[in-house]
């Protein structure tokens, strides 16, 4: 069952405008260190660097929505974070107040699962987050 849905669509330029005004403060703040170590990865092509940083970021929103709070009631920024599975599938990691939430969201005998798509045309990112919650494995 669909117990969440969000997104959301920014503009790349103005991730690159804000990390031009406030770099590694702005970086540190918002973004996981996993996060930051898939961004400068591609450090040889600046726009995809900010590119992979807004993708992030819409993701972070879009996530905070299906939580059903946005970046406020103990969710913030870092408690999300983006991670790739063993396939290379997107999802969302959480942690504090993220997780503590989607745990209250999730109903005895369901494990939750974070369904994550991320894109971009430039100037544009994209993220569609969906918050399900499955039945647990019978042993």
């Amino acid at each position: 069952m669909i117990i969440g849905i969000g997104s959301d669509l920014i503009d790349i330029t103005r991730v690159a405008k804000v990390i031009e005004r406030h770099g590694e403060r702005f970086l540190d703040r918002i973004f996981t260190p996993a996060e930051r170590a898939k961004a400068e990865r591609r450090a040889k092509n600046e726009k995809m660097v900010v590119a992979t940083y807004a993708k992030r970021f819409a993701a972070k929103e879009a996530c905070s929505k299906a939580l059903g709070t946005g970046i406020r009631r103990g969710v913030w920024w870092r408690d999300m974070g983006v991670v790739n599975l063993p396939g290379g599938r997107p999802t969302m990691q959480l942690t504090g107040g993220a997780l503590a939430r989607l745990q209250a969201l999730t109903p005895d005998g369901f494990e939750a699962r974070i369904d994550l798509s991320i894109t971009d045309d430039w100037p544009l990112a994209q993220a569609f987050v969906i918050i399900s919650a499955v039945p647990l494995a019978k042993a």
